[in-house]
C-alpha cells in the first residue's frame, strides 16, 4: 500500500486584529480546498480564536497533516474593531515575528501574512515600510523585493512604499541591474526555466528616444544593455502604458516595474481576487494578499477571503517547487 505524502504545513498570520485579518483567516481555514490541499497553522492572539480551532503550544511534535491549528501570540492590552491604534499594532508584529520564526526554523514549509496597517506598525515602535521590510531585517539579508503575481502577469518593484519624489531618486543604473538580475533568479525558482523579463520605461513612451526625458535613455536602457550581455532575457525599457498588458498575455515572463503604483495598478486591476505577493530573497517563502486591512470594513460580515485562499494555495504549490529544488524565490 502506498503511503500518502505529508500535506504541506502553512502558518498564517492574522495581521492587524483590528481590520478583516482575523476573520478572513478564520473563513479560510474553513474553506474546502484549503482543508483537502494543506495543514494551516494561524497565528494570532487568543481572542481571536474560534472555539472549533484547537490551540496547541508547540508544532514540533504535531503530524505535518493535521487540520488547522491555532498557535496563539501575546498581545497585551485590548483593541477596538475598525481603526488603527497601538494595542493592534503590537497584536500584529506579536504574530509575525512567531510566523516568521516558524519559517525560519522550517516548521512549516511557507510563511502567509494577512494585511498589516503601517501607521499601527508605527505606533508600536516600528517605522518601517511594511511587513517586507521587517522580514527582510529579521532575515539579516540585504537583498531582498516584493514581487506582485495576478495571473500571467508577474511584477517587482524597484522602490516599495515610499513618496514618488523619493522613489524617482533611486532609480539608478546599479539598482536597476541588481534588480532585474534578481526577477530572473526569483522566476526561475518559480518553475520558469528561461524567463522572458521586461523593464517598464519611467517616462511616458519610454522618453520617445529623448524627447518625454533622458532617464529611459541615459539609465535604463544601459541597464539592461549590461544585463543582457551576461545572459539575462530582458528587453527595454518599454512603454509603461503597454508593458503590463503584452505580459499579462504572456509576452513576457515577468516585469520590472519602477514605483509602487506603477506595479499594483495593473496587478489589482487584474487580479481578480486572486492577486498575491512573494518576497524574494529570503531564506525562505513568504506569500501575502495584495488588499489592506479594510479597517472600514472590520466585523460586518463582509470581508470576502479569496484573496487569501488564493495567497495560501500559491504559498502551498510553490512550497513544492521549493522542497523540489531547495531553492526559495
Amino acid at each position: 500500500m502506498s503511503v500518502r505524502p505529508q500535506r504541506p504545513r502553512i502558518a498564517l498570520t492574522l495581521g492587524d486584529p483590528a481590520g478583516i485579518g482575523p476573520e478572513i483567516c478564520c473563513a479560510a481555514a474553513a474553506d474546502a480546498e484549503v482543508q483537502r490541499a494543506l495543514s494551516l497553522v494561524l497565528v494570532g492572539p487568543a481572542r481571536c480564536r474560534p472555539s472549533s480551532i484547537p490551540r496547541v503550544d508547540t508544532l514540533e511534535s504535531l503530524p505535518a497533516d493535521a487540520p488547522a491549528v491555532w498557535l496563539e501570540t501575546r498581545a497585551p492590552g485590548t483593541w477596538e474593531l475598525g481603526r488603527v491604534q497601538l494595542e493592534s499594532g503590537r497584536a500584529a508584529l506579536a504574530a509575525l515575528r512567531e510566523g516568521h520564526e516558524l519559517a525560519r526554523r522550517r516548521v512549516v514549509d511557507a510563511l502567509v501574512t494577512a494585511p498589516v496597517s503601517k501607521e499601527a506598525l508605527h505606533l508600536a515602535g516600528e517605522r518601517v515600510e511594511g511587513q517586507t521590510e521587517l522580514l527582510g531585517r529579521w532575515c539579516g539579508v540585504e537583498r531582498y523585493e516584493m514581487l506582485a503575481v495576478a495571473g500571467e502577469l508577474r511584477v517587482m518593484l524597484l522602490t516599495r512604499h515610499m513618496p514618488l519624489r523619493a522613489a524617482l531618486d533611486l532609480v539608478t543604473q546599479e539598482r536597476v541591474v541588481d534588480r532585474l538580475r534578481l526577477l530572473d533568479a526569483s522566476l526561475r525558482s518559480l518553475g520558469i526555466a528561461a524567463p522572458r523579463i521586461a523593464l517598464a520605461g519611467l517616462n511616458p513612451h519610454a522618453g520617445e528616444n529623448g524627447l518625454l526625458g533622458r532617464e529611459d535613455q541615459d539609465i535604463l536602457r544601459p541597464a539592461v544593455e549590461f544585463v543582457c550581455a551576461s545572459g539575462v532575457d530582458v528587453r527595454g525599457p518599454v512603454s509603461p502604458d503597454t508593458v503590463f498588458l503584452h505580459a499579462s498575455q504572456g509576452r513576457y515572463d515577468g516585469v520590472l516595474a519602477l514605483y509602487h503604483d506603477q506595479a499594483f495598478i495593473p496587478v489589482k486591476l487584474l487580479s481578480h481576487d486572486g492577486g498575491v505577493t512573494v518576497i524574494a530573497g529570503l531564506p525562505y517563502l513568504r506569500v501575502s494578499p495584495v488588499h489592506g486591512t479594510a479597517f472600514d470594513i472590520a466585523g460586518r460580515g463582509v470581508a470576502r477571503h479569496e484573496n487569501l485562499v488564493s495567497a495560501i494555495m500559491q504559498a502551498a504549490r510553490w512550497s513544492a517547487l521549493r522542497g523540489a529544488s531547495d531553492a526559495v524565490p
